[in-house]
Parts: C-alpha cells; structure tokens; sequence
C-alpha cells in the first residue's frame, strides 16, 4: 500500500530511511528536494554513492578506505613508517587525522574483541597486523582504542600478541585525557593531547 501518491516517491522515502540516524520525516523532507534538483546533480549523486559499493577498496596493509590497494597514508613517504596507531574503525582514523598530531601509520582492526557480541579476535585484522609488525620492524605500536571494559580487553590481547611478535614499545592515549570512550565525538585538542601524552603500556601478569 502506497503512503503516497507516488510509489517512486515512496521508494526514495525508503531508502533514504533506512540510513542510521534519518528518521521518516527527514527522509521525505530529503527525497522532496531531490525532486527539485536538476536531473544531472541527482545523476551525479546516484554515481557517487554507487561507487562507495562498486569502486571503493579496502587498504591491503591497514585495512582504511581507498581508491587504490593501497591508501595514500600508508604511501605517504613524508609519514613515520616506524609507528602505527590502532583503532577500531575508520571514523576514528578520520578522527586522529583532523587533530594533526599523529605522522605515523594505521591499523583499523574492524571492531573490538567481544564476547557478548561473539566477535572474537579471528573476526577482527589483528593477523595482518601481526604480519606487519613482523615484516617491517615496527618501533612504536599506539593503542588507539576506547578504554572499555572489551576496549581493554582488546588492548591486552594485543599487546601479548604484539610482545611476541617483537614489538616491546607500546603505548596507550593518555587516560587523564578523557575522550567519552568514543575517538570519533572526541574534539580535536583533547584528542590531539592524549596522543602526544601517551603513556607506556605494561602487561600484569
């Protein structure tokens, strides 16, 4: 049953409800201003969010989003090829990224270790990150994950990993600096300050 006049309408409506966070009156506000639009900026927009399924590619070595097998941080020559930052997704790559205080390298794992949720660390990118702490002799490894209770859990796993990978410098963001748990609501001073005022992480055994 149509709950316009228009099931093209209708259609739109749907999907733009079913992004996170539209509800169903932003989505037919959306879809009737695209209605308005001329045909080649809607073209245009269709093109764009096509490619994010068609065209857009993984890194090989960090798992973040890009055009190419390999994304352009981890290309850059002018970054610290000695040092890579985890985190848990992309967002939070983009986070770190606006501060402009951290020039090395990173690791998006794809989420964190959970029980509950049944993501255990064969779920997550934690062997390729162990591949690449191995191959290019990594001196610093950041924790840049959210000091949860599975956050921490995480971390810990990591580093046991890490220690027998070769990696002894590993660092977690400064708990002083609170970030709300969640890298990417942080804003850019406190996030940049808790990098630069890392701390050094040490396994209780």
């Amino acid at each position: 049953m149509e709950k316009h006049s228009s099931k093209i309408l209708d259609d739109a409506v749907d999907a733009f409800a079913s992004l996170p966070g539209i509800g169903r009156k932003t989505a037919l506000r959306l879809a009737l201003h695209c209605i308005y639009q001329d045909p080649s900026v809607l073209n245009n927009f269709a093109r764009s969010v096509s490619k994010l399924g068609t065209e857009l590619k993984f890194c090989r070595k960090c798992h973040h989003v890009s055009d190419a097998d390999i994304c352009h941080i981890c290309t850059d020559q002018k970054r610290d090829h000695n040092t890579i930052c985890i985190v848990e997704s992309i967002r939070d790559v983009m986070a770190i990224e606006d501060t402009g205080h951290f020039r090395g390298l990173y690791h998006v794992l794809g989420g964190i270790i959970s029980p509950i949720d049944g993501i255990g660390p064969d779920d997550l990118n934690i062997e390729t990150l162990i591949d690449r702490c191995k191959k290019d002799k990594i001196d610093e490894v950041i924790m840049g994950i959210s000091p949860t209770i599975d956050g921490e859990t995480t971390i810990y796993y990591l580093t046991r990993c890490l220690n027998d990978a070769g990696v002894h410098k590993i660092s977690i963001l400064a708990r002083g600096v609170a970030f709300g748990g969640e890298l990417e609501y942080a804003d850019e001073m406190t996030l940049g300050r808790s990098i630069r005022a890392r701390i050094p992480y040490q396994l209780n055994e």
